[in-house]
C-alpha cells in the first residue's frame, strides 16, 4: 500500500498549474487572431485551475491536440483552426457564474464556431440556455446529468428555441451510470445493504437517485440517503451514523473537490476503511487520489467514458498525449478529443456544402444534429434528436496503491 507523499502531491499540481498556464497562453494568442481571415476558433470553457484541474487540464490539452491534427491533415481545406481556452473555475472549484461570464466572451468572438464543455453539469445549466439563445454550439465530454436533454428540465433549458438543440455530449448520462455502478456493486461486490450520501448539488443528487433505485432493484436495501453541504459538511457525524448502521457498502454521489474526499478520510477515521465506498466519475481522478491518500483504497468510481488505454482506435492519441504531457491522462481527455473531432466534422461538412466558404454557426449546428457515425478516437457514434450520443459506455475503476486500477467496460447502448 503505497501512500501519496507530500512532494508527490506537489509535484502532481505544479505540472498541472504549469500545463494550465500554457493553456492560458494559447488562448491569449488566439484572441489576436479573432479578425484575421482564414481563422476560424474552437471555444473550450473547463476547469484548469482548482480541484478539478485534474481532469479539466487533459480535456484541454486533448482539444489542442485534436485541433493540430485536424490543421496537420487540412480538414477544413482554406482555415486554420485555433483554440480559445477559458476557466470556469473560481477559488479553486468550478463554477457556474464564471462558466457562463465564458460562453458569452466566446460568443461574443464571431471566429468562434463552437464551444468544448463544459466539465461539470451545474455549469452546463447556466450555459445551455445561453447557447440555445445564441445558437453557438456546446459539445461536452463530460456532463452526465439526464435532464440537461431530456424532459421538462431540457425543454426549460431550451427556452428561447425549444425545437432547435444547440447542446450536444459524447458520454452517456447518469441514469445509465448510476444503475451500471450499482449492478456492479450488487452482483460482483455481493453488498446488500447500502447507506447513501450526496453532496446536494445536481449531479450528485442525480446519480446518487439513480445508483439507489437501480440497487433495490437488484434486490437491495437502502438504509438511509442523506443530503449533505458538501465540501463545507462535517462528515464525522455522518461517518458515526453510518458505523451504527452497518451498511455492505457506501455510496456517495458527488465529486472530490465537493466532499467526496473529505467524506472518504472521515469514514477511515471512523474505522470503516474495510466498508467499499462507491462513486460516479466526480471521484475518478488524480485529485481525488492526492487529497485521500492511503484513505483512498478500497474505493470504486464509474466513468461515463471509454478507458482509452482498451481502445486500439485511441492509441495513437494516448501515445501521443503521454509523451508531450506529465499530468495523467484523466477519465475525460479522450471524450475532449472526440468531442472536437465531431464539432471539426460538422465545421468541414459545412464549410464544403458552401463551396469552401466560412460556415455559419447556424450551418454548423445543423451538421451536428444530423451527425451519423462519426469516427473519432473513441469509435464512431452518432446524435440523436437530443443532442445525446449513441454510445453508452460506462468504466469502472478501483483505488489501489495509490492509482486508479481499471476492472471493467460495457456499452450499454442495447440495455442493462
Amino acid at each position: 500500500m503505497t501512500r501519496i507523499t507530500s512532494s508527490g502531491r506537489n509535484a502532481s499540481i505544479i505540472a498541472i498549474s504549469a500545463l494550465a498556464l500554457t493553456l492560458g497562453a494559447c488562448a491569449h494568442a488566439g484572441s489576436a487572431s479573432a479578425s484575421q481571415p482564414g481563422i476560424i476558433k474552437i471555444g473550450v470553457s473547463l476547469p484548469i485551475t482548482g480541484v478539478d484541474a485534474s481532469d479539466g487540464v487533459p480535456a484541454t490539452e486533448a482539444v489542442k491536440l485534436a485541433v493540430e491534427d485536424a490543421n496537420a491533415h487540412g480538414l477544413v481545406p482554406g482555415f486554420t483552426l485555433q483554440v480559445e481556452v477559458l476557466d470556469d473555475a473560481v477559488n479553486g472549484l468550478h463554477n457556474a457564474k464564471r462558466g457562463g461570464e465564458n460562453f458569452q466572451r466566446l460568443n461574443e468572438d464571431g471566429a468562434v464556431l463552437g464551444v468544448i464543455g463544459p466539465l461539470n453539469s451545474d455549469v452546463a445549466l447556466t450555459e445551455i440556455p445561453l447557447s440555445n439563445e445564441d445558437g453557438l454550439a456546446l459539445v461536452s465530454p463530460a456532463n452526465t446529468s439526464p435532464g440537461l436533454t431530456k424532459g421538462t428540465q431540457a425543454l426549460e433549458l431550451r427556452r428561447a428555441h425549444p425545437d432547435q438543440v444547440t447542446y450536444f455530449r459524447v458520454c452517456t448520462t447518469d441514469d445509465i451510470q448510476g444503475p451500471a455502478g450499482a449492478t456492479y456493486e450488487y452482483q460482483q461486490l455481493k453488498a446488500r445493504t447500502a447507506y447513501v450520501v450526496d453532496d446536494s448539488n445536481t449531479f450528485g443528487r442525480g446519480i446518487s437517485d439513480e445508483w439507489a433505485r437501480q440497487f433495490e432493484s437488484e434486490g437491495g436495501r437502502i438504509l438511509a440517503h442523506e443530503h449533505s453541504n458538501g465540501q463545507s459538511a462535517d462528515y464525522a457525524p455522518i461517518a458515526v451514523r453510518i458505523k451504527a448502521a452497518h451498511p455492505d457498502i457506501v455510496f456517495f454521489g458527488g465529486e472530490a473537490g465537493t466532499g467526496g474526499a473529505k467524506f472518504k478520510i472521515a469514514l477511515d477515521a471512523a474505522g470503516l476503511g474495510s466498508t467499499p465506498f462507491a462513486s460516479g466519475d466526480g471521484i475518478q481522478n488524480a485529485e481525488y487520489l492526492n487529497l485521500t491518500g492511503k484513505d483512498a483504497e478500497n474505493s470504486y468510481a464509474t466513468v461515463a467514458a471509454v478507458n482509452a488505454d482498451a481502445l486500439p482506435s485511441a492509441g495513437e492519441f494516448v501515445r501521443t498525449y503521454r509523451a508531450r504531457e506529465t499530468a495523467p491522462l484523466g477519465a475525460y481527455a479522450a471524450n475532449s478529443y472526440a468531442a472536437a473531432q465531431a464539432l471539426i466534422a460538422a465545421i468541414a461538412q459545412a464549410s464544403a456544402d458552401d463551396k469552401g466558404a466560412l460556415p455559419s454557426r447556424a450551418d454548423v449546428l445543423a451538421k451536428l444534429r444530423a451527425t451519423q457515425n462519426v469516427p473519432t478516437v473513441i469509435g464512431s457514434f452518432s446524435f440523436d434528436e437530443n443532442g445525446d450520443t449513441s454510445e453508452h459506455i460506462i468504466s469502472i475503476y478501483k483505488a489501489r496503491a495509490g492509482k486508479w486500477a481499471f476492472l471493467y467496460q460495457r456499452d450499454f447502448a442495447s440495455g442493462p
